[in-house]
């Protein structure tokens, strides 16, 4: 058994798919690969997700330890911002390598 932040996983496989898995936390993790977005730029790329998934989501990558979460108080309107953390970028090839794949499907078994 593999243990990461409190939960148990039969396999190495499982634990990834433990952290990422899902249909949005993969989703949010490809458009922090390259940059830092907003709340509300993140909301835009993903316009199907509704704003409590959205922040659940959000927080449960935070908790893991993937993504940061940065306020600006000093003037409003508050701004959030959100980027991928040292441990989160060690994803970047996994991800980019799932992102890939559907594009292959995507041009290979067209309907």
């Amino acid at each position: 058994m593999l243990k990461f932040k409190g939960n148990e996983y039969p396999c190495c496989a499982s634990l990834t798919m433990g952290v990422i898995g899902g249909k949005w936390k993969t989703v949010i993790l490809f458009h922090l690969m390259e940059k830092t977005l907003r709340y509300n730029q993140l909301r835009k790329t993903m316009p199907t997700v509704t704003e409590r998934t959205l922040s659940l989501q959000l927080k449960a990558l935070e908790e893991d330890g993937l993504i940061k979460r940065k306020v600006y108080t000093s003037k409003p309107p508050l701004k959030v911002e959100y980027s991928l953390t040292d441990f989160g970028e060690t994803l970047i090839p996994i991800i980019q390598s799932i992102a890939d794949w559907g594009d292959y499907v995507a041009e290979k078994f067209q309907e």
